[in-house]
């Protein structure tokens, strides 16, 4: 029989997310009562072609024990490191415990519950027989513009071809593994999977997702969060 093809998640979320000004790092904030990163979870851990899921977590962290999460398939703690690379890094490496170097990774921020099932799906299916793999990414509408160090616009900028980056962040085991080791020992700035895998000669597809898939970083995306939320639990 062929080996099927597992899809893993890593969340890294060793962050402390100063940016918020909260008494503790934004994932453990709460939302619709819960935790931000328990509905990051759930985007995972109810799907039916994930089969498991590594967090990788400061040692110091006093939260994530106290959550009552339940999944019914496994879920595995990694540390956290200095820089977010560095905890995906730790998280593939635990994933390497459990999976072949061709199974496929989404790396998802971990203040991002926001995902819908249908964007998640429409990745996979995006990306499962690309040789590169991919992004979720919403195409930029915005005026762009490029300021001049001293908070005065230089000019603007071609928005043209320009995307917000989303995640998840969809790679073959092996090959991100390569790319974010390469970048860090060539001390290649890595702001996300994809500038790695870029930094590595290689070209990932784009996948157009919803603008709703915020990030949480500041105070207001809370409340911006919640109203997501809550509009697609009355869809079900």
């Amino acid at each position: 029989m062929a080996n099927i093809t597992q899809h893993w998640v890593v969340i890294p979320a060793a962050g402390v997310g100063r940016r918020m000004q909260a008494d503790r790092p934004k994932q453990y904030l709460p939302l619709v009562d819960r935790s931000v990163i328990e509905h990051t979870l759930d985007c995972f851990v109810h799907h039916p072609r994930i089969d498991g899921i590594v967090v990788s977590l400061s040692d110091d962290d006093p939260y994530w024990d106290k959550l009552a999460i339940t999944s019914d398939k496994p879920i595995y703690r990694a540390q956290g490191g200095v820089e977010r690379c560095h905890s995906v890094l730790n998280g593939l490496m635990e994933i390497g415990r459990h999976a072949d170097v061709n199974d496929w990774v989404l790396v998802h921020d971990a203040a991002r519950p926001c995902l819908t099932k249908t964007d998640l799906d429409k990745l996979m299916r995006a990306v499962r027989d690309d040789e590169v793999g991919g992004i979720l990414a919403v195409p930029v509408r915005d005026t762009m513009k490029r300021d001049n160090d001293a908070g005065r616009i230089s000019h603007t900028e071609d928005r043209d071809g320009l995307w917000h980056a989303l995640t998840p962040q969809m790679f073959r085991l092996g090959v991100l593994h390569e790319a974010l080791s390469i970048a860090l020992d060539d001390d290649f700035e890595v702001t996300d999977e994809a500038s790695a895998i870029e930094h590595a000669g290689l070209q990932p597809l784009l996948v157009e997702g919803l603008s709703s898939n915020i990030k949480v970083t500041r105070p207001e995306d809370l409340e911006l969060a919640e109203y997501y939320l809550r509009r697609e639990q009355s869809k079900l």
